[in-house]
């Protein structure tokens, strides 16, 4: 009985990322807005009885294609953060990380379902932006204000700070999203040049 429930629950997965698959790319190529349940399945393979026993509907299948990207940027935060280099250092690689993820054609491509989704539908900006973008920039603070109590010298506020170096990289990828790559974006080493730029001004040099 415990065997059989283990594949029954494999299986269940194996169409739950079966369907999160089709689902993002169909959002992708014609919109949220203008793909139907029928559509996924019929990519992903399936039944809309099961479609709809795994994700409640359509809101809840986009929560779930958004969950995979949405908390990158954060993740990555705290992984560096737990390095305990040196201001200067982590900023770089914090800055060199977050505009991997940001930049990734992939995640743009989920920025902008967000953004078309977001136009009639403010409670679900609200609730994206408060479980990427403002878990990210938490995130900063507190590493910004961390270094601050440990002694560390900064030309500033924390907050202001942390908030000043994430826009430096959250200008890009609004740029990225809404041109569909019309600017090229920033290299590594332009990358690098700006956080050295920002660390002299923030006086977090080494």
């Amino acid at each position: 009985m415990e065997k059989l429930e283990k594949s029954q629950d494999e299986r269940l997965d194996k169409r739950r990322q079966a369907f999160q698959h089709a689902a993002r790319e169909l959002f992708i190529e014609q919109g949220y807005e203008q793909t139907s349940l029928a559509e996924v399945v019929e990519r992903a393979g399936g039944s809309l009885a099961t479609l709809y026993k795994l994700f409640g509907n359509k809101e809840g299948l986009l929560d779930a294609v958004l969950s995979q990207s949405r908390d990158l940027g954060h993740s990555a935060i705290l992984r560096i953060a737990a390095l305990q280099l040196s201001p200067a250092e982590t900023l770089h690689r914090i800055g060199t990380e977050l505009s991997r993820i940001y930049l990734d054609p992939s995640n743009l491509s989920v920025v902008r379902i967000v953004i078309g989704r977001s136009i009639s539908n403010l409670d679900f900006a609200r609730g994206f932006f408060d479980q990427s973008q403002m878990k990210s920039k938490l995130a900063l603070r507190q590493l910004f204000e961390h270094w601050k109590r440990a002694g560390t010298a900064m030309k500033g506020d924390p907050v202001m700070l942390s908030d000043l170096f994430l826009g430096l990289l959250v200008f890009d990828f609004q740029i990225q999203a809404i041109s569909h790559g019309f600017l090229a974006p920033p290299t590594e080493q332009q990358m690098r040049e700006r956080t050295d730029f920002f660390l002299r001004g923030a006086g977090l040099t080494d």
